[in-house]
């Protein structure tokens, strides 16, 4: 027995596709007879992909931000500091500060190494003419500019004889110079002399600007040679803070646990005693910021989530509705051939409609929300394809998944009990 694979089909068959269009058409009209039901029931959907796309995009904005801020501060950047994990909470003995000859022995005894700068930072009063700002000062040398890739835009750096004798002229952050000079040009500062607390200061070149940092301002700075901010301010030569400057070549943690070892052995730190310093990298406090905004991000995002469920419900709860109202249409299309498949899928299609709808709608809003958010919170706005598509889809599976009971109810009606509903 042969079989004629050109024989047409049977009477009453239905191609795949053309069925599928059929119910998207007959979906669709039935969303449309009830507009404002249907923008009801696919609020929540809105709402939900709307906040989570929002929350994301925001999250990923500010881990971007967080990279960009370590980044300005140079990525390769090593800095010592006095205290360890033992010295902490106070109570104690204050650790010993560091000494010149601490970086002397840094420079040339720690391989990879490309450049150290001490520095010693306090807080002073900056006054000019009436005005006056409270800002940072930081003692630093021409290492610092360099180590710390920081570029002046008008005048010059200090000369090695102002710094071996420890004159007192400063370079100014973008910050001090506005409040101070009210927003005039650089050039309008170079020469002139200002106050630091108890001493006068000239004026001898404008930093750039490195914008806001992880913890604060860095344009909000004025630098003076550290031999003058040691002998005019804290009256002695100890040095709070080293930074060093690694080669990309070498490993960072490498370069970090020689830089340890060297400071144990100078410090006498001998077998379990605990380090009095801790050696900070740039690039791990980036990674650490950068994981606790991933968390943050996540838990926001996992709260938000909860109204696509709400809204699923919403979409569940509106389609037994639907399907109670049209019990007798459902009769009448199982009477006079329709199968139960056909009848499922309409309701089902119905549903992922309504779901895709509010999807689309909640990644419009979303798009607008994050690009203006962004522009209020200062982080960079990133769009995500990946997290929007995503989005997306979930929202079609929560049509998906919420649809199918109101359907097989749908479909597993008699036909003539649905044809004596009233």
């Amino acid at each position: 027995m042969s079989f004629d694979q050109d024989a047409p089909p049977p009477p009453g068959h239905i191609s795949s596709t053309r069925l599928l269009g059929t119910t998207m058409l007959l979906a669709i009209r039935a969303i449309r007879r009830h507009l404002m039901r249907s923008f009801l029931t696919v609020l929540g959907i809105v709402i939900g992909v709307f906040a989570v796309v929002t929350m994301v995009t925001l999250g990923h904005g500010a881990t971007k931000s967080v990279h960009d801020q370590v980044a300005s501060l140079g990525s390769n950047l090593l800095t010592l500091v006095p205290g360890g994990a033992a010295s902490r909470g106070g109570g104690g003995q204050a650790p010993a500060p560091f000494k010149p000859e601490d970086v002397t022995a840094i420079r040339g005894q720690v391989a990879g190494v490309i450049g150290v700068a001490p520095v010693v930072t306090t807080s002073v009063t900056a006054v000019h003419n009436a005005s006056n700002w409270s800002t940072t000062l930081t003692g630093a040398s021409n290492d610092y500019l360099d180590v710390e890739s920081w570029a002046v835009t008008d005048g010059r750096t200090f000369t090695p004889e102002e710094e071996e004798a420890g004159k007192t002229v400063c370079l100014l952050g973008v910050t001090v110079k506005d409040k101070l000079y009210q927003g005039e040009e650089g050039s309008r500062a170079l020469g002139s002399w200002l106050r630091l607390g108890n001493m006068a200061c000239q004026v001898v070149g404008i930093l750039a600007s490195r914008g806001g940092g992880i913890h604060q301002d860095e344009d909000d700075a004025v630098l003076m040679p550290i031999k003058a901010v040691q002998r005019r301010v804290t009256g002695n030569q100890e040095i709070r803070g080293i930074i060093v400057a690694a080669d990309p070549a070498y490993d960072s943690a490498d370069i970090q646990q020689s830089i340890a070892a060297l400071m144990r052995e100078r410090r006498n730190i001998f077998g379990g005693k605990v380090d009095d310093f801790t050696v900070f990298d740039n690039r791990q406090i980036a990674d650490t910021l950068s994981g606790i905004t991933g968390v943050l991000t996540a838990i926001v995002s996992a709260v938000a989530a909860i109204s696509l469920l709400v809204g699923g419900i919403g979409i569940m709860n509106i389609m037994l509705v639907s399907v109670t109202e049209r019990t007798r249409e459902i009769g009448i299309r199982l009477a006079i051939g329709a199968v139960a498949r056909e009848v499922m899928l309409q309701f089902l299609v119905e549903a992922v409609v309504l779901s895709c709808i509010g999807g689309l709608i909640g990644l419009v809003l979303a798009l607008f929300a994050s690009i203006g958010l962004a522009r209020l919170l200062h982080v960079p706005f990133v769009f995500d394809p990946w997290t929007n598509l995503m989005a997306f889809v979930f929202s079609g599976l929560i049509g998906v998944v919420f649809g199918y009971f109101p359907a097989r109810r749908a479909a597993s009606l008699n036909p003539i009990d649905a044809l004596r509903h009233e």
